[in-house]
């Protein structure tokens, strides 16, 4: 049977990703590889305790599994709104909104909360769910700025401000950022802001889902470590990374709470989260509020200055690129991350993470245009679970692909069929010695 038009149009534009070495795939790890690419920076998905934990919760007390609707129906429960007012406490925030996703989270409060006069700034790298909130929410005026930029975003500013009381800037930031793991200098823009427009008109939104759990008083965010709770107008909090759930919350005044249950789509079309998930969000919540997760940030910091240390030391056996002399094949952070999350730059970078991966050791290369084009890396995710062996053993297997680049410059052309036959060999290894050592 011949394909239709649609697939035919389709195949076309799939196979013009995949010449561009851009086509994406599904992902998952081997069994008994290391993980260095997820957010599950506390390692709490594989935590026993943190297991046993959520299980006794969940036999505690008996309700049915699954929501049955949106919260604006049945699927609504008084377990979900006690949720909300602890987890809010938690925070230091006035009122919260679980969401089923961060992505929902932020395309209901960029698609929903700005009129069609307000105003957006955002920065250059704000995550992908921002801007799809932003393409369909009514405000006209959507502006950049340079990245962590607080000159820039001043000059941004002045370029809009307003005596016009009934007219709102709204700035997005995140906290820490996915790709780089760098830190958003959140007390300077608050400054700003709170200067510039004294009659406040301006807004700041903040999106904390990488650093819930990792910083602040027993992991509360960065925005309560430096005590900027009510000087910020709305928080996201996700449960996906570092708590190794799934879902959201916004934290936001009661007024805006009330607002967005009566405007935002993604809440009132969707499914609400089911009931062993709350209590997993619970439990998590439960970890953080008694301490728990406290020995589990502090070691994974720990192996944050370990691996920088390591990584510093490939510097001598790092090649320039063939094409391009001035240019390295790697290039290594200069300062020690604040954030478990290092970006190792490659102009090679899928072949770096081939190499990685048929080592045992997974990581993810990103490229363009999930980062500006020049940028492309191998990014590099610690957790509490890793280990000092593990971050020698990787730092080891880099400088072998660095050796290999020296001595055989043309070996980093690698096509995608190449890389999914080294991915596909590294599994069969990894496979063949589980299987042996089981036996």
């Amino acid at each position: 049977m011949s394909p239709s038009p649609l697939e035919q149009r389709l195949s076309t534009l799939l196979e013009k990703r995949r010449a561009q070495s851009k086509l994406r795939t599904l992902k998952s790890s081997p069994p008994g590889s290391v993980d260095f690419s997820s957010n599950d920076f506390l390692s709490l998905s594989t935590n026993r305790d943190f297991h046993d934990d959520y299980l006794g919760a969940l036999n505690e007390i008996r309700t049915p599994l699954g929501s049955t609707g949106s919260r604006l129906l049945d699927g609504n429960s008084q377990v979900a709104e006690r949720l909300e007012k602890e987890i809010a406490a938690f925070h230091g925030a006035k009122a919260g909104l679980l969401t089923n996703s961060g992505f929902d989270a932020n395309v209901s409060i960029f698609a929903f909360l700005p009129s069609q006069k307000d105003i957006i700034v955002y920065d250059e790298l704000i995550h992908a769910s921002v801007h799809d909130g932003m393409r369909q929410c009514r405000a006209e005026q959507q502006l950049p700025f340079k990245h962590n930029d607080v000159a820039d975003l001043k000059r941004v500013l002045k370029s809009i401000a307003t005596t016009d009381l009934s007219r709102t800037i709204f700035v997005a930031v995140e906290t820490v950022y996915s790709m780089d793991g760098d830190l958003a200098p959140l007390t300077e823009i608050v400054d700003l802001m709170e200067a510039m427009f004294p009659s406040k008109n301006a807004h700041l939104i903040v999106d904390e889902a990488h650093a819930t759990g990792l910083y602040g008083p027993n992991g509360s965010g960065r925005v309560c470590e430096l005590g900027l709770e009510n000087r910020v107008s709305i928080r996201l909090h996700t449960f996906g990374k570092a708590l190794a759930c799934n879902g959201a919350i916004i934290l936001s005044s009661p007024v805006i709470r009330l607002y967005l249950i009566n405007y935002a789509r993604p809440l009132i079309y969707t499914t609400f989260m089911s009931y062993p998930n709350l209590v997993a969000i619970k439990t998590a919540y439960s970890w953080l509020q008694r301490g728990k997760a406290n020995i589990l940030a502090a070691n994974m910091y720990h192996l944050i200055s370990q691996l920088f240390t390591q990584l510093q030391t490939l510097s001598p056996a790092i090649p320039q690129t063939s094409i391009n002399h001035s240019r390295a094949v790697v290039t290594l952070p200069d300062t020690c991350p604040e954030s478990p999350i290092f970006a190792i730059l490659s102009t090679h970078p899928r072949s770096l993470a081939a190499h990685c991966q048929a080592a045992g050791f997974i990581v993810r290369p990103v490229v363009a245009p999930t980062v500006p084009q020049g940028t492309e890396r191998v990014r590099v995710c610690l957790h509490s679970g890793n280990t000092k062996e593990q971050i020698d053993n990787f730092v080891a297997c880099v400088r072998g692909w660095l050796d290999k680049q020296a001595s055989h410059p043309e070996a980093t052309d690698i096509t995608n069929q190449q890389l999914s036959a080294q991915v596909d060999s590294s599994r069969a290894k990894l496979q063949e010695r589980q299987l042996i050592a089981k036996i």
